[in-house]
């Protein structure tokens, strides 16, 4: 009787080679996979006047200067005579409440240096020492009902952000009063200042 067929030893070892191989590409491009060394794509941030407590739409602006002597007035003009900005960027925005609509005035102010732009924020916020001179003030804005952002019912808020003052002014269209609403618009608005970073 024929016995077994005699195995085919190449072949075998040749199958056994050929599934190792498969094995080890298998597991690298697994790891690959798990552990992908390309940065992820950094994700598009949304809008400053889109993330908090009311939305804001810019209706004038940025306007870019580096003269902060010449687009401010009072105390806050000689201010700057003394102490040079770096950079000035102005925008307004309209916000919507309840059925009350305000105008908001948002100025970057780039200073040389942390301490000037304390210095500048300390200013502006007393009464009677002028401001950055906002786009409806200097007449780069006007429209029916504009209010004045930097009259006497005006809310005011401001923040240092390293070498940078933002300085928010504010106020109602239609003569509408309610001081608690606008202050708080206001200070939602320091935020808006992320858009105008050039």
């Amino acid at each position: 009787m024929p016995g077994p067929p005699a195995r085919d030893t190449r072949s075998l070892l040749l199958r056994g080679a050929g599934l190792v191989a498969i094995a080890v590409v298998s597991g690298l491009l697994w790891f690959l996979i798990r552990h992908d060394s390309t940065p992820d794509e950094p994700v598009a941030q949304p809008p400053a006047q889109n993330t908090g407590a009311y939305q804001f739409t810019m209706v004038s602006g940025p306007a870019k200067t580096t003269d902060c002597a010449e687009k401010s007035y009072g105390k806050t003009h000689d201010f700057f005579q003394d102490n040079p900005c770096q950079s000035l960027v102005r925008a307004l925005y309209t916000a919507e409440s309840g059925g009350a609509k305000a105008l908001v005035s948002v100025a970057l102010v780039g200073m040389p240096d942390s301490t000037k732009a304390k210095t500048l924020k300390t200013l502006t916020e007393k009464d009677g020492t002028g401001n950055v001179t906002d786009l409806v003030k200097d007449k780069t804005f006007a429209g029916t009902g504009t209010p004045s952002v930097s009259g006497e019912n005006a809310a005011y808020a401001s923040k240092v952000d390293g070498t940078n003052t933002t300085i928010v002014l504010a106020d109602f269209y239609d003569k509408h009063k309610d001081k608690a609403l606008l202050d708080k618009i206001a200070e939602d608005a320091l935020r808006l200042s992320a858009d105008l970073h050039s």
